[in-house]
């Protein structure tokens, strides 16, 4: 365990997935521990992520992305505007089984996601550096997630290309995005919304899944 991830930050992740109904293997949380000292080594000069304080990822990246988990079940998955990772490292890491795809426009980003990959042995994962305009995958995606990376009007309109009408989408969200819904395109509806509690978390979460209608 890298020196700036403590003890008190494995027995929150175990602590805070068994309240998420998430079960964690031991390699898992290893691997997410080891994935979280990487984001804090990285961040320093690459501006990963807006939370600076390490007591604070734990709940705010980790278990803020294992809280999608239960909604996670097809096969092919992309994380669009995926940042520092989440969720998509999480999901890689919880589902070995499936492929992910992280996707982001900033080479810095895509540069740590590819560190990711080769110290975790993520043989799933697949790292993507354009913008999601300009990405054309050779199939579409079953599964489709974003956190905090646009309006849903955007996220649909930017994505549609790269799915399908058996295609989930996934808005990870803070407040109900009433407003945003408003704005969603004729072609997509909303499947379901749910409102998440996320251990060490203040302030609402909500996920809405869509689907396309057309």
């Amino acid at each position: 365990m890298s020196s700036q991830v403590t003890p008190q930050h494995a027995e929150e992740l175990s602590t805070g997935a068994r309240q998420l109904g998430v079960e964690l293997s031991e390699a898992q949380q290893a691997q997410l521990l080891a994935y979280l000292a990487l984001l804090i080594k990285w961040n320093k000069a690459y501006n990963l992520t807006a939370v600076r304080n390490p007591d604070e990822m734990v709940s705010r990246h980790l278990l803020d992305s294992l809280s999608v988990m239960p909604f996670i079940h097809s096969e092919r998955w992309l994380d669009v505007g995926s940042g520092g990772g989440m969720p998509g490292i999480p999901l890689a890491i919880l589902h070995p089984e499936k492929h992910v795809t992280v996707l982001d426009s900033n080479g810095k980003k895509t540069r740590f996601l590819t560190q990711v990959k080769l110290e975790l042995k993520l043989d799933n994962l697949t790292v993507i550096h354009k913008r999601v305009e300009e990405f054309q995958p050779e199939l579409p995606f079953t599964g489709i997630v974003s956190r905090a990376f646009s309006s849903m009007e955007n996220f649909t309109n930017w994505t549609r290309h790269l799915g399908d009408a058996q295609t989930q989408w996934l808005a990870m969200k803070g407040l109900h995005p009433a407003d945003e819904l408003v704005a969603l395109p004729a072609d997509f509806r909303v499947d379901s919304e749910q409102a998440l509690t996320v251990p060490g978390c203040q302030g609402q979460r909500h996920l809405l899944i869509l689907r396309r209608t057309a």
